[in-house]
């Protein structure tokens, strides 16, 4: 418990492994902790730096694991802390020193798109989950609203802060419908038995210890990894002849994507930086092959990010059925005609699995599988009329892939798509994404996490929502305008439900023709996963289970 008496808490702030989105990020961090530290004062507590900024770095953040540990080493045995997060943050970078320190631990975010706190946020959630260290959580815009005021002060005076959970239920398998129930049922036993293998090029994404699900989870429910090497990846890619690389290209182009073409490597998309990733396309493809991989999940910051164009467009190729064809590259034979390759971006594999299971018990159903993860990248209420003229009164999520997602999800397809030069600060080979806005329609959302040594599964239900063409426009202007977006309405969860309950900053989701198959693939889905073991949770209003 924090003493009740002019509490004193120590502040840490996690950061990027990348020296140039530090110094960028920082601005923003340091107004945060300035709002951050009225609020505290405003409470009757105390709010000290554990670590000080870095004149020569040009930031404040802790840049690496070994300095986390030291400034954990600095802070009283059983001080309160606080994690502040105004931008990305690699949660390993404090994950040890967390863990360790005997204290309360609360992780704070601010309510913004532009700087993606909520996000890095939500993944050291995730994080902290997995590894069974308790914490307690909160967000604002301002750190003045009563929400966020009433929250702080019980964490200041008990150490612990609970959220609202009453959207969650725990799945009743026996009031599943017997028809979906027997499909789902079905796809898990044919996992199991006939065992399926994630391909991972290189663990660990920025930091995301709740990304990696290890091998004593995975087996059980006959999934397996093969462990590849980014280095092979790009070696591969030499093997890709100009030739290939081009009609890959030109697939692309005859099916109507605009590419936004310019003359400078170092800020413009180029046509050399296309045909790098289509030749990385036509490289993974192969690979995946070569392995007898059912999904792979490529890492790229790290590593990749020094050597080739982004990754992004390749994994939103990936993860569409309708997508340039590939080649054997010594025999001719076509490779996983007409099926998507199931792509776990930033190498996230709880959303491999996700996906892995999702393709199989949608393709059971007769459903398009193209499924994708998205960040939950922040969100506003919206009044007024959606892009038909109807009435819309509700939260709009903006869930909002970092670089690219399938072009089945857009409204016309790749015809709908735009690549865009990734931003310099974090891709300093350029590439290109697959940009578009996900089409109305209904959805089911999902994220399997791992708690208490146990994997786990929450499961709902969303209405993608077309927003007037201004209202886009500002919502890609206040978070990240070369990313594709969906607008996201959430069935019976509120914002706050969603931020305290999410073990995640990334949240899987997949199509279905209306709400009805939207629900029986959704019963469908908690029965595989149920029947492999996974704990099931149903969030929101779910009307199966």
């Amino acid at each position: 418990m924090v003493s009740e008496t002019a509490p004193h808490v120590f502040l840490v702030a996690s950061g990027d492994l990348r020296p140039e989105a530090n110094r960028m990020c920082w601005p923003a961090q340091e107004a945060m902790e300035t709002a951050l530290s009225a609020a505290f004062t405003a409470a009757g507590a105390t709010l000290e730096r554990a670590h000080d900024f870095d004149a020569a770095s040009g930031h404040g953040f802790i840049a690496t694991q070994r300095e986390g540990m030291d400034v954990f080493a600095r802070i009283p045995d059983g001080a309160p802390v606080v994690v502040a997060e105004a931008v990305w943050q690699y949660s390993h970078h404090v994950l040890a020193g967390l863990q360790a320190h005997r204290g309360p631990v609360l992780c704070v975010a601010n309510w913004s798109g532009t700087w993606p706190g909520l996000v890095g946020m939500l993944n050291l959630n995730g994080s902290l989950t997995k590894v069974g260290r308790p914490y307690a959580t909160l967000w604002s815009e301002h750190f003045d609203d009563t929400y966020f005021s009433d929250g702080l002060r019980t964490w200041l005076r008990t150490g612990a802060l609970a959220h609202d959970a009453s959207h969650v239920r725990p799945l009743d398998a026996r009031a599943l419908p017997l028809d979906a129930a027997e499909v789902g049922r079905t796809a898990a036993q044919q996992l199991r038995t006939g065992q399926a293998i994630l391909g991972v090029f290189d663990e660990g994404c920025m930091g995301m210890a709740n990304a990696i699900l290890e091998d004593h989870l995975l087996n059980p429910l006959g999934v397996f990894k093969e462990r590849l090497s980014q280095s092979a990846l790009y070696a591969a890619m030499r093997d890709v002849t100009p030739s290939e690389a081009r009609e890959v290209y030109d697939w692309l182009v005859r099916e109507g994507v605009t590419f936004v073409l310019g003359e400078e490597e170092a800020t413009d998309l180029t046509e050399s930086q296309v045909l790098q990733q289509c030749a990385m396309y036509v490289a993974a493809v192969r690979m995946a092959s070569a392995f007898g991989c059912d999904a792979i999940g490529i890492q790229y910051q790290q590593g990749l990010k020094d050597l080739t164009p982004a990754s992004d467009l390749v994994e939103a190729l990936l993860n569409d059925p309708h997508r340039p064809p590939v080649t054997h590259r010594a025999t001719g034979a076509p490779l996983y005609v007409g099926e998507a390759l199931p792509h776990f971006n930033e190498v996230d594999e709880a959303a491999g699995l996700d996906a892995l299971i999702t393709n199989r018990v949608w393709r059971a159903l007769g459903l398009d599988p193209t499924t994708t993860l998205h960040d939950l990248r922040w969100g506003e209420h919206y009044l007024g009329p959606d892009a038909a003229g109807e009435p819309l009164d509700a939260f709009v999520w903006v869930f909002q892939i970092s670089g690219a997602a399938p072009a089945a999800h857009f409204e016309h397809g790749y015809r709908s798509a735009r690549s865009e030069r990734q931003p310099p600060m974090y891709f300093p080979l350029g590439g290109g994404t697959l940009k578009g806005v996900s089409k109305p329609g209904a959805v089911v959302w999902s994220r399997v996490y791992v708690e208490a040594g146990r994997l786990h599964l929450d499961l709902g239900r969303a209405t993608a929502v077309a927003l007037p063409e201004a209202e886009t426009e500002r919502r890609w202007a206040a978070t990240t305008s070369q990313w594709p977006i969906m607008h996201a309405v959430l069935h019976g969860v509120t914002r706050d439900q969603m931020m305290g309950r999410h073990k995640a900053n990334h949240i899987q989701v997949v199509y279905a023709p209306d709400d009805a198959a939207a629900d029986r693939a959704l019963a469908a889905k908690a029965a595989a996963f149920h029947e492999l073991g996974v704990a099931v949770h149903l969030c929101g209003h779910v009307t199966v289970g």
